[in-house]
């Protein structure tokens, strides 16, 4: 059975959830788009079982959750200056950049050759990351139902493959705007809360360094 906590006690919950990714189970948060189901991103189990939760095929890409900016070098081979502008303009926040990824990391994020990297607003997944680490993310939903933007909208997709819920309220905010920085210049896969057109001035350097289109 799955356990429901709101935050009223955030200490506790925030340790709940920490003991719970421990044990390799599926936690959903509130984020600062919609609510996500989180993993351990280094360990296999519980990417596996976050896959089978959303009913996933095993290459589909996850994307990796960071405390901060400095932690990309540790996961990504390559960061070209357009990725460090965004980073400076949009993080934290809802923008979701690709990198060539790191040899030889033990995880399994269905892209060995690439890593898809976020910064969320969140305090709570923040204060999770410091402790555990680098987090796998996806919408709490399978593909086939609604994006989830309340806790109960996670539940009825995922029910009990997903050990504990934390609700935060509604989140009404868009998906992520996910920018690929793999080739020579800004590709906008998905656009999301901030506008391709905003990603592509700030890569090319068109605005002032930590600064976003007016």
């Amino acid at each position: 059975m799955s356990t429901v906590r709101t935050l009223d006690d955030r200490a506790a919950v925030v340790s709940e959830v920490i003991s719970t990714l421990r044990a390799a189970e599926l936690v959903v948060v509130p984020t600062d788009t919609v609510y996500g189901v989180i993993a351990d991103a280094f360990d296999p189990d519980a990417t596996a079982a976050l896959r089978t939760a959303k009913q996933l095929a095993p290459t589909a890409p996850l994307t990796v959750l960071l405390r901060n900016p400095r932690q990309v070098v540790g996961v990504a081979s390559e960061i070209p200056e357009a990725a460090d502008r965004l980073m400076a303009s949009y993080w934290p926040g809802p923008l979701t950049i690709v990198l060539p990824a790191t040899d030889g990391l033990t995880w399994d994020i269905g892209t060995p050759s690439v890593v898809a990297l976020r910064m969320p607003t969140d305090d709570l997944l923040l204060e999770v990351i410091a402790d555990i680490g680098p987090l796998v993310c996806s919408a709490a939903a399978r593909p086939v139902d609604p994006l989830p933007h309340h806790v109960e909208d996670a539940r009825a997709s995922l029910g009990d493959a997903v050990a504990l819920y934390v609700d935060g309220g509604p989140r009404p905010a868009p998906v992520s705007t996910i920018v690929d920085l793999t080739g020579r210049h800004a590709d906008v896969l998905r656009e999301g809360a901030i506008p391709a057109a905003d990603v592509e001035l700030v890569a090319a350097g068109r605005v002032g360094w930590g600064t976003t289109p007016d």
